[in-house]
């Protein structure tokens, strides 16, 4: 391939998506992909011989490009899923153009990393001492990440080390979630060797926050029965509500009793940025680990996670291994990013964060978050007014749980039954997407809003979809 022959597909591959992106507001939000087309994704043969760039590229925009997932649509409330930010989908490019592996050495991947891992840092306040902490593929990874060091950290506390002997005939090690944490902690504790059973689950307050005494009391029980609490579990919006927990007296509760404190920041962590709701986050700074994902609020293109911790020792504790071949006298003392995290070759991903946060600044992210939010407020008021819609837990950042509560006499069965039903119908009218959940036993709607796009109609869109699909399942 000449360079003349990249440089033009290069550009075709530029117009594919600048077209996609352009068009995304005026078409539906998600349609079901027709049979034809998803067999001949599925059942394409491995090809024996090479097909030109301007083929392929044809194919990306027939095939690929006109069946998306739906989020980069402004009517697009499912899950907690952004629009691409326009500046990461072009850094992307340059990314992948290095392809260098970001686990360490002298070259501008590793050092930008470090750069952008401090940026996110000090967007949300927390500290940063330098090898503070990582970029990960998602909140997911940054979790087992941080539990491991929390986990190594306990253990040695107790005399175990978990690296060499592992965990067999040491006392369990306890940690404190909530009903409402995401399933990615109980998946770390899985992987971690911790097992499910030895996660407690503690009640929260009406406002959907753990509470503070029923997680001493806990503890007390634990201790009492011989095992080593280690781990609380706190989030800066959980997923089903958006609901961010009280950091202060939980920073208090755990440096009494000599817990790491951690906070699942995945989706709400960035929401510090809006004046408005800033005051809700006090006491993050205090904990000993912060995951969040750049790719949720901040649009930057998936993956992107980061991890944040208070001790970057205790990382190296849990994860350093440098085999002779890796050997890097140069590497000064912060070494190699291997040495903090699971991965050994790591992709590019530092140079997305950088273009999307440059690109907007502090001041553009703000506003982007506080208008979010704003309209998340506004989607309450608007379902409140609503005789058939039914409000279910407070605003707080930019998630809304309503549920469709049609007027008559109020069966809890056919409720459950019907906002079962209705985010999939609503999805297959392709003209909003909102996904659901179970909260407090009940099925709820749930409306998430992370495109700054997102306009006052779209909301009125939604909720006209909802009682629409609504209609069509009773009949």
């Amino acid at each position: 391939m000449t360079s003349d022959d990249f440089r033009a597909a290069a550009h075709t591959a530029a117009d594919l998506a600048a077209d996609h992106l352009a068009g995304l507001a005026a078409g539906p939000v998600w349609q079901p992909m027709d049979d034809a087309a998803r067999r001949a994704l599925l059942d394409a043969p491995l090809p024996a011989a090479g097909r030109p760039l301007d083929e392929l590229l044809a194919s990306v925009g027939r095939d690929v490009l006109p069946y998306p997932m739906g989020n980069g649509h402004p009517r697009f409330f499912g899950w907690v899923n952004s629009a691409p930010a326009p500046a990461g989908v072009l850094a992307t490019l340059a990314a992948a153009a290095m392809n260098p592996s970001s686990a360490g050495g002298d070259h501008a991947d590793v050092h930008l990393e470090r750069a952008v891992v401090r940026w996110i840092a000090e967007l949300v306040g927390f500290p940063h001492p330098p090898g503070g902490g990582l970029l990960t593929s998602g909140t997911s990874m940054a979790t087992i990440v941080c539990l491991s060091a929390a986990r190594n950290r306990a253990a040695r506390a107790a005399g175990w080390d978990v690296r060499e002997d592992g965990l067999a005939g040491m006392p369990p090690l306890v940690g404190y979630v909530t009903g409402e944490t995401h399933s990615c902690v109980r998946k770390a504790a899985e992987l971690l060797g911790l097992g499910s059973k030895h996660l407690r689950v503690v009640a929260t307050g009406p406002d959907g926050r753990l509470d503070p005494v029923e997680l001493r009391a806990a503890i007390a029980r634990d201790r009492a029965a011989g095992l080593l609490p280690f781990l609380v579990v706190a989030s800066a919006g959980t997923v089903g509500t958006g609901a961010v927990d009280a950091f202060d007296p939980l920073a208090d509760l755990c440096a009494e009793e000599r817990l790491w404190l951690h906070v699942d920041g995945a989706y709400g962590a960035f929401g510090v940025l809006d004046p408005e709701i800033a005051h809700r986050y006090a006491g993050l700074a205090r904990a000993d680990s912060l995951a969040l994902d750049p790719h949720k609020w901040l649009g930057v293109p998936v993956d992107c996670g980061c991890a944040l911790v208070r001790d970057p020792a205790e990382l190296r504790a849990a994860f350093s291994l440098v085999p002779s071949y890796l050997r890097d006298e140069a590497a000064g003392e912060l070494g190699w990013f291997s040495e903090y995290g699971t991965e050994q070759t790591r992709p590019f991903r530092a140079l997305k964060v950088w273009a999307t946060i440059a690109h907007r600044g502090r001041d553009g992210l703000a506003a982007d978050i506080a208008r979010t939010t704003a309209l998340a407020r506004r989607l309450g008021e608007l379902i409140t007014a609503e005789p058939e819609l039914e409000l279910l837990a407070e605003v707080q950042t930019s998630i809304v749980a309503f549920r469709l509560r049609p007027t008559g006499p109020a069966d809890e069965a056919a409720l459950d039954a019907l906002n079962r039903e209705l985010p999939a119908a609503v999805q297959r009218r392709g003209r909003a997407f909102l996904t659901g959940a179970r909260l407090d036993g009940r099925e709820i709607l749930r409306a998430c809003l992370l495109n700054p796009a997102t306009t006052e109609e779209d909301l009125a869109v939604l909720l006209a979809e909802v009682k629409a699909a609504g209609r069509q399942h009773t009949g």
